[in-house]
Order: structure tokens, then C-alpha cells, then sequence
């Protein structure tokens, strides 16, 4: 391991020190507790040289814990010294009650808070309250005041969304969710959600590689009017003509003074959303926070048709291109030719280059080769790049951002001559994933609700997996969109017509190979179906890519879930025939011919 690292945790703990802590909590979310972080804000990263998405690290006097979930088990291990951290589980082992077991009564903990959210503050500062254990607010960074080769910001323009691609302009959305919060008698909402501003305000960014949103803050009064704080000079000369009237826009160091504009009012605020900065001096400048989730999430989920014809498009340029690499990777196997992970993600890479709306990936590619894929949100950047096995499997989790959708799929193909055990939990994942989609369910349904339909197939064969079986996806934005998700976890989302959300049930065998099928969905009504007035709703594919069935056991698949694969095979081959090179044409047939 890099012993940077270990200079690094101690001249934290020489900060900590000089601010009379005993402990110092630092998550891998940044101050605008994305999921996606730039370079400039990768705090955890640099202390630590984990990479993935969600950790979070407790430092002590003589010791240090990093706290991750189960996509990262493995990772976190290859990344991270065992010499400075011990590794704990995000979820099953609560960081506050793990606190109180390793500090004495009287003991002082330090965080940031503009990188937790007021709830996680509220909730954290009442267990260690118990425990006489003091949470404090701090208001230098200690990982700012030693990381003194931090990448610089670098400043580009917002994209302003035609409205043929967002369906409604941004003074009607405004003022609809302005008189949503005027229905809950509250005067403003703070939406610091940047996303949930981007979608008010009908524009995108190129802040964050992946995800195209211009970054920023916002408050969003009764009456429609919007402040919005972000760097200035990101802005394009017709942002006002393009959001309407009733828009202020001011810089994000700014944004304190906006808080106290506040004072006397009736505000909300989504706990788990805004940081604890934000809520702590509202309150303290006399607001009256009325806890209540984002107004604008559920909105922004439910997309209109409009929004989804864009989706749809996407998709099929996403097909298009993910066809002409599936079959160019079948003439590498019969070539004999065992490429790379890096070389195998590059070429996909190329192919959606070429389609023309294509603005980049909507995620950095998983390109797992044997082994590798058991690790379900492996990156072969991390490390050397593994080449194809002999006989087994490849698996490439990847998405495209386009100008008006964003996909992602995951397709787990045959290298060589897979034996039967892979075969067999290929078949059962993707039984698993057709009891999903074939689902038809009541209003009010959420996706805890369906999450068993996908693990059943793998439950009664002694197996599970451990992540989500669906995350929302948005709109020529984040491809991991809320509240709708379909999990184990308990979830009171409904899922309501509009919504997109990922199917992917998988199987990992630690140490062998990673399986995964994953489509988007879109929730739509299916009229004539509910009985007494009740209306149900159903999923409709938007990925239009086939399934590998070279690894299908035909045998293990009822007579129900064969015709579901060839009705959606066919499907896909009519649709994308017209869509591809005339050179992929004859690969489509045979990959889409009926069992």
C-alpha cells in the first residue's frame, strides 16, 4: 500500500489534535451530498486511496475505521492498507453506536457539517449525547488544510434544455411545485438538491463527469420566484430569457445570506437531503423548518411522454451501439483473441461515440473479465487490467448519457465454453429478472414490494446478492435517480407511471465470476386490467440489447419465461434492424432466434 496514506491519516490526526478532538468523522459524500463527487472534492479518496462511491472513515488517536457496503467488501480491501483502517460495514454496523463503544464519557467528535445531511446530524448527535460524547461542528476541514495538491475547479458553461426534450418550461414547474408548497402552508423550500434544481430550472451542466448537472443551492418560494446560487460565471447570456421570469441567480458564497432571508418563515426542508450546515443556520436565523421531503423529486421521477420519448430514443441509439460491440466481441472469441478489460471498455466507448446525440458515459464503465466481475461495482482502472479467461464469462455494466435520455445496461456474455455451474446461475438471474418485468401490480405499490420477485429464483437455490435489485434513472441526468428504487430495504415510495428504474437481479462467486442481466423499465398503466376501479400498472423494457443465450439452460426455464425471452427478443430485432450497420445485421438474427 501507499505509504502517502499513512502520512496523510497522520497529519490529520496532528489536526485533530490542535482542535482538541478525539475523533473526526469524514464521509465520501462532498457539500453537495451527490453520489457523484469531482476531483476537487475526492476528500475521502485522498486519505485513503479508496475510489468507490460510498464509505465513510472515523479516525481516533490510535486507530481508524472505514465503513463501506457490500458492493465495495472486496475493493475496499485492495485499496486501503489494513495496517490504518479496520473495515466495517456501512450499514450493519452503526457508526454513532460504534462511536460510543471506542470513546469514554466526555470525549469530543469533530465533522464537517456541510458534508452531512441535517438528519444524519440530528440523529448522530442525539446517540452520542447519550453517551456524554460531545458532536462538534467545525468549521475548517481538517483534509483541506493538508491536501495542498488539490485539483483546481474548472469552470464550464450550463446547457440550457430545449423544451421539446423537457416538455413543460420552468416557470410552469416553478409555480406548480411553488403551490405544492403552499398546500403544506409553508412560505419557501430550500431545494438543495442540485438535480432538483437543474429540473426546475431546465438546464444541465458539465460540472461532474458523468453527471450533467450545474452545481449549486436554491430556495423556491410559494409564488413560483426561485433563487438559485451557483458560480456565475457558468451561466449562459440567455439563462433568464430561457427560465421565465421570477429567477435570481447569485453565487454560491452567497447562499449563507439567503438562509437568513428566511428568518420568520415557514420553510421546508428535506432533512436527508440538505446539508446540516444549511438547516443548522436556518434555524439559528429564526426560520420554522417543516420537515418534508424534496417537493420536486417525485415530479421529477414521474417524466412526462415527452420525457420519455426522449428516453426511448436514447435507447435505441444506446442498442445500436451496444449491438455492433456485442457481435464485435464474439469475432474477437472465435479470432482467439483474449483482449483486455481496458481494451474491451475502450471499444464500447468507441461505439457510442458514434451515435449522434451521445454526449458521454453515464457512469465509468464496468468492464469485469472472470473473476473481476464478483466484485459487482469493480473498476479495472483501480488496478492492471485482466484479460479475457479461457472459458467463462465477461460482464460490462455500462451507460450512456444522451441529449435527451440516460441508459444503463449490463450484459453478462460467454468466453469460450462456460461449464454448467455458470450456465445454471445465469439461468436462474435472469428467471429472476423476467418475474420482474412480467409483474403487474396496484396502485400504491412500492418496490420493496417486488424486490423478492427477482431473488426468488436465487433464494430457493440457497443463493442472494448483495445490492439493489432496482435504482431510479433520470433524465439526461443522474443514472442513480430517487426516491423509487427497488430494494429489500424498506422503501414508501410509490411507483407511479413515469418512473424509470433499473431491473438487474446478479450472482457473484467470490473468487470465480459475477453474473448480472440488467435492463431500464419504465412504470406504465395498463388500461382494462384493474377491476372495481383499481388501476394497476406494469413494467415496459427500454433497453432493446439481447441476452447472451449461449448461457441459458432451456431446460430450467418454464414455458411462461421462454416466450417472454423471445417476445422480447423479437421485439428488439424489430425495432433495431433499421437502426444498425448493415454488418451487424446477420449477428442480431441469429442473437435474437427463439428457444
Amino acid at each position: 500500500m501507499n505509504s502517502n496514506y499513512t502520512t496523510r491519516l497522520e497529519s490529520v490526526r496532528q489536526e485533530m489534535d490542535r482542535l482538541g478532538l478525539d475523533a473526526y468523522i469524514l464521509p465520501s459524500e462532498d457539500e453537495y451530498l451527490g453520489e457523484y463527487i469531482p476531483d476537487y472534492n475526492r476528500r475521502l479518496e485522498w486519505l485513503s486511496g479508496f475510489t468507490g462511491s460510498a464509505g465513510m472513515i472515523i479516525i481516533l488517536k490510535e486507530s481508524a475505521a472505514l465503513f463501506v457496503d457490500g458492493r465495495y467488501t472486496v475493493q475496499s480491501r485492495q485499496q486501503v492498507s489494513d495496517q490504518d483502517y479496520q473495515f466495517l460495514h456501512l450499514h450493519e454496523d452503526p457508526q454513532a453506536a460504534w462511536l460510543c463503544e471506542q470513546l469514554e464519557s466526555g470525549k469530543v467528535v469533530g465533522f464537517d457539517p456541510r458534508m452531512h445531511t441535517y438528519q444524519w446530524y440530528l440523529d448522530t448527535k442525539s446517540v452520542l449525547k447519550a453517551a456524554n460524547i460531545t458532536l462538534k461542528s467545525l468549521e475548517v476541514n481538517p483534509i483541506d488544510l493538508n491536501w495542498h495538491e488539490r485539483p483546481t475547479t474548472k469552470v464550464k458553461p450550463c446547457i440550457l434544455m430545449d423544451e421539446k426534450w423537457t416538455g413543460i418550461n420552468s416557470l410552469t414547474k416553478r409555480t406548480n411545485i411553488g403551490k405544492a408548497i403552499a398546500d403544506k402552508k409553508a412560505d419557501a423550500a430550500i431545494i438543495f438538491s442540485a438535480e432538483s434544481c437543474n429540473w426546475l430550472l431546465n438546464i444541465r451542466g458539465q460540472d461532474i463527469p458523468s453527471l450533467p448537472i450545474t452545481l449549486g443551492f436554491g430556495i423556491l418560494y410559494a409564488n413560483g420566484d426561485m433563487v438559485f446560487h451557483t458560480n456565475l460565471a457558468k451561466l449562459d447570456s440567455n439563462i433568464e430569457e430561457h427560465v421565465g421570469s421570477g429567477v435570481s441567480f447569485l453565487d454560491e458564497s452567497d447562499f449563507k445570506e439567503s438562509l437568513v432571508s428566511l428568518s420568520q418563515k415557514q420553510v421546508l426542508a428535506d432533512f436527508n437531503s440538505c446539508n446540516a450546515f444549511s438547516l443548522i443556520h436556518a434555524d439559528y436565523n429564526g426560520a420554522t423548518l417543516i420537515k418534508q421531503a424534496d417537493p420536486v423529486l417525485i415530479p421529477k421521477a414521474s417524466k412526462s411522454e415527452i420525457e420519455i420519448s426522449g428516453m426511448r430514443e436514447a435507447h435505441i441509439q444506446d442498442a445500436a451501439a451496444e449491438i455492433g460491440f456485442l457481435h464485435w466481441f464474439d469475432q474477437q472469441i472465435e479470432q482467439n483473441l483474449r483482449l483486455d478489460e481496458a481494451a474491451l471498455s475502450d471499444k464500447l466507448l468507441t461505439f457510442r461515440q458514434q451515435q449522434p446525440n451521445f454526449v458521454e458515459v453515464s457512469f465509468d464503465t464496468i468492464s469485469a473479465a472472470g473473476s473481476n466481475a464478483a466484485m459487482c461495482h469493480y473498476n479495472h482502472l483501480n488496478g492492471s487490467p485482466a484479460k479475457l479467461p479461457e472459458n467463462g464469462v465477461y460482464l460490462v455494466d455500462s451507460g450512456g448519457q444522451y441529449d435527451f435520455g440516460t441508459t444503463d445496461i449490463t450484459r453478462t456474455l460467454a468466453v469460450g465454453q462456460p461449464d454448467d455451474e455458470i450456465k445454471r446461475h445465469f439461468t436462474l438471474v435472469l428467471k429472476g429478472h423476467i418475474a420482474l418485468d412480467q409483474i403487474t401490480f396496484p396502485k400504491g405499490t412500492t418496490g420493496s414490494q417486488l424486490d423478492v420477485l427477482a431473488r426468488a429464483p436465487l433464494w430457493q437455490n440457497g443463493l442472494d446478492f448483495d445490492h439493489g435489485t432496482g435504482h431510479g434513472v433520470g433524465h439526461f441526468m443522474s443514472v442513480h435517480e430517487g426516491p423509487q428504487r427497488i430494494s429489500k430495504k424498506g422503501n414508501d415510495t410509490a411507483l407511479l407511471p413515469g418512473m424509470v428504474l433499473s431491473n438487474e437481479p446478479g450472482y457473484y462467486k467470490d473468487g470465480s465470476y459475477g453474473i448480472r442481466c440488467e435492463n431500464l423499465v419504465v412504470v406504465t398503466e395498463i388500461e382494462d386490467l384493474g377491476q372495481d376501479g383499481k388501476t394497476f400498472m406494469g413494467f415496459e423494457p427500454l433497453t432493446l440489447v439481447p441476452f447472451d443465450i449461449r448461457l441459458i439452460l432451456k431446460e430450467l426455464l418454464t414455458a411462461p419465461e421462454r416466450e417472454w425471452l423471445n417476445s422480447y427478443h423479437k421485439k428488439v430485432h424489430s425495432i433495431m434492424i433499421d437502426r444498425i450497420a448493415d454488418q451487424d445485421k446477420e449477428w442480431l438474427f441469429k442473437a435474437t432466434r427463439a428457444l
